[in-house]
C-alpha cells in the first residue's frame, strides 16, 4: 500500500522537526550513540511501515516518542541500562563548560545522578517533561496513561528527587566534616611533633 502524497509531508515533516529530539530522547536513555541513532532511525522506520499499513495519527509527536519509548524499553529489558559512571567513561559529560560556576557544575552532575537514581516509572516521566520538554499532556499519549497519572508520577518523582539530594547534601556535609577534623588532627600531631623537639 502506498502512502498519501499529504501523510508523506507530514512525514517528512515531523521527521525535520523531531528527529533530533527523538535522537536526544534515545541517546539520554541509552547513554550510547550509536544505539541511540539506530534507534531513532528504528522510530521512523516503524512509524513510516504504520502509515503504509494506512494508520492514523492524531499526534505525530507524541507518537514518535511513543515508539522511542517502546523501542528503549525493549532494549532495556534485553540488556540493562547504564549507570552514569559508564555514561561519564563512553564520553558523555553532563557538565556544560560554559556554565558559570562550579558550583553549578556540580550541582548539575548532583542532579543527573539522582535522576539515575531515581526509581524508572520516575526518572521515565521527569527525563520527558524536563529533559525532552514534553508536556504531561504529551507524556500520557506518549505512555498510554491518563494525564492524571502522569501529574502524580511526576510529583513523587521530585518529591523522591528532592530526598534524594538531601541525603547525598548530607553525606557530602559528614564527608566534609570528617576531612576538616582528620586536617585539624593532621595539623596539631605536627605542632606536637615539632614542639616535641
Amino acid at each position: 500500500m502506498e502512502v498519501p502524497d499529504v501523510t508523506q509531508q507530514e512525514f517528512l515533516n515531523a521527521y525535520d522537526l523531531y528527529a533530533d529530539a527523538i535522537f536526544r530522547h534515545c541517546f539520554f536513555r541509552t547513554s550510547n550513540r550509536e544505539h541511540a541513532e539506530d534507534l531513532a532511525q528504528e522510530t521512523f522506520l516503524r512509524v513510516w511501515q504504520y502509515l503504509e499499513r494506512g494508520g492514523k495519527i492524531d499526534n505525530i509527536k507524541a507518537f514518535l516518542y511513543r515508539v522511542a519509548n517502546n523501542l528503549v524499553v525493549d532494549g532495556f529489558r534485553k540488556k540493562r541500562s547504564s549507570s552514569l559512571d559508564r555514561m561519564q567513561e563512553e564520553g558523555f559529560d553532563p557538565v556544560d563548560d560554559s556554565l558559570p560556576s562550579e558550583e553549578v557544575r556540580l550541582d548539575v552532575a548532583r542532579a543527573l545522578r539522582v535522576l539515575d537514581e531515581l526509581e524508572p516509572q520516575f526518572r521515565d516521566v521527569m527525563t520527558m517533561r524536563y529533559i525532552d520538554e514534553l508536556s504531561p499532556r504529551e507524556i500520557s499519549e506518549i505512555l498510554g496513561q491518563t494525564e492524571n497519572a502522569v501529574s502524580v508520577r511526576l510529583h513523587r518523582g521530585l518529591k523522591r528527587a528532592r530526598e534524594l539530594l538531601e541525603s547525598a547534601r548530607v553525606r557530602e556535609g559528614a564527608l566534609l566534616e570528617a576531612k576538616r577534623e582528620q586536617d585539624e588532627y593532621k595539623q596539631q600531631s605536627i605542632k606536637h611533633a615539632r614542639s616535641s623537639y
